[in-house]
C-alpha cells in the first residue's frame, strides 16, 4: 500500500518577489508551508543579495522547472564606483579602491563589447563545483580558484540612469548562466575603475515578471487557503515556448497511461511550424488542464511527463 503525501496536492506556480537577504531554498519553504504544499521547487536559484523574481513551482508544477531553467533572464543592478570587492558585491572585503569615475557615455561605449555570445569568467564567490566543492567555500577558506570561461549570451545591455558620479543603474536581458557581478569586474577593468554590485534585482525569468509578482508578506496576509489558490498561476506557465494541442477526453485518456496518440498531418504541420530550434517537445491540454508534455515522432505524440490536475486546483 503507496504511502499517503504529506500535505495539500496544491499545483501550479507562484512568481515570488524574492525580498532582499533571503535564500532561494527558505523562499521556497515559506511558500511551501503557507499552501501546505505537498512537493515545491524553484526554477533557477536568486542570490540571498538579490530581490526579484523567483518562480515557485508547487505539486505537479515542479514536473516543469527544467523547461524554465533555460529561460531567458532580465536584471537591473546599480553599479558603485570607487571600490573593488572579493565577492564583486556590496558585502565582500575590500581588495582595490580608485577615485576612477566612469563617464556615463563611457560605460555606454563598453556595453556593446558584452552583447551576443561571449565567453565570460565566472566570479570565484559563486556555486560552481570545483573538484567537488563549491568555488565559494574555497573563496571563503582563503584557497585559489581558477574557474574556466563559459559561453553565455547576452540579447541586451543598456544604462537606466545615473543618479550621482559614484552609481550607474544597467538593464541586461541575458540567457542562462550569465553573472552580473562578472559583467561589472569585466567593464569595471575596461575602464580602469573600480567597482562592485551595489542592488541587483531580477525582473524577468521566461514568462514570470515583475507584473505577476507577489511578495511573501502579501501571501501570508492572504491567510486562508482560497485566497493563497487565488495567486496561483497555471502549471503551463513555465512552458511559454512550447507549442500547445488540445485533445479530445479519450486521447487525454490515452496519454495519461503512458500510451501514444497518433497526429492527424495537418496537426503535424501545424506544431512542426511553431518548434523553435532542436525542440519536438508538445503540451497537451484537454478541457483547459494541462494533461501531460509529449515529443513528437514519426506522427504521433509520445508523453514524457504525465500530469495530474483537477479542475478545482486542490
Amino acid at each position: 500500500m503507496a504511502r499517503r503525501k504529506k500535505g495539500d496536492p496544491v499545483s501550479g506556480w507562484i512568481c515570488l518577489d524574492k525580498p532582499y537577504d533571503l535564500t532561494s531554498t527558505s523562499a521556497v519553504g515559506r511558500v511551501r508551508r503557507l499552501f501546505n504544499a505537498q512537493k515545491a521547487g524553484h526554477a533557477g536559484t536568486l542570490d540571498p543579495l538579490a530581490t526579484g523574481i523567483l518562480p515557485i513551482a508547487l505539486g505537479e508544477a515542479t514536473k516543469t522547472v527544467p523547461f524554465l531553467m533555460d529561460a531567458d533572464k532580465t536584471y537591473r543592478f546599480v553599479i558603485e564606483w570607487g571600490r573593488t570587492t572579493a565577492s564583486f558585491d556590496r558585502e565582500g572585503a575590500t581588495t582595490a579602491t580608485s577615485d576612477v569615475r566612469p563617464a556615463v557615455a563611457e560605460v555606454e561605449a563598453r556595453l556593446p563589447a558584452f552583447v551576443g555570445e561571449i565567453s565570460q569568467v565566472p566570479p570565484i564567490f559563486s556555486a560552481i563545483k570545483v573538484d567537488g566543492e563549491r568555488a565559494y567555500d574555497l573563496a571563503r577558506a582563503g584557497l585559489e580558484v581558477e574557474l574556466a570561461a563559459r559561453k553565455v549570451t547576452i540579447h541586451s545591455a543598456r544604462v537606466v540612469e545615473a543618479p550621482d558620479p559614484d552609481h550607474i543603474e544597467i538593464e541586461v536581458s541575458c540567457g542562462k548562466g550569465t553573472y552580473v557581478r562578472a559583467i561589472v569586474r569585466d567593464l569595471a577593468e575596461m575602464l580602469g575603475a573600480c567597482a562592485h554590485v551595489s542592488a541587483l534585482r531580477r525582473t524577468r525569468v521566461g514568462a514570470f515578471s515583475e507584473d505577476r509578482a507577489i511578495t511573501l508578506e502579501l501571501l501570508e496576509d492572504l491567510g486562508h487557503k482560497p485566497g493563497h489558490l487565488e495567486a496561483l498561476l497555471p502549471v503551463e506557465t513555465a512552458l511559454d515556448d512550447i507549442p500547445e494541442l488540445a485533445v479530445t477526453a479519450e486521447d487525454a485518456f490515452r496519454l495519461k497511461q503512458g500510451r501514444p496518440i497518433v497526429l492527424v498531418p495537418r496537426q503535424v504541420e501545424a506544431l512542426k511550424a511553431r518548434f523553435t530550434l532542436g525542440s519536438r517537445t508538445v503540451s497537451v491540454l484537454s478541457e483547459g488542464m494541462m494533461v501531460a508534455l509529449c515529443e513528437m515522432r514519426a506522427g504521433k505524440l509520445e508523453p514524457s511527463r504525465v500530469f495530474h490536475l483537477t479542475k478545482s486546483g486542490d
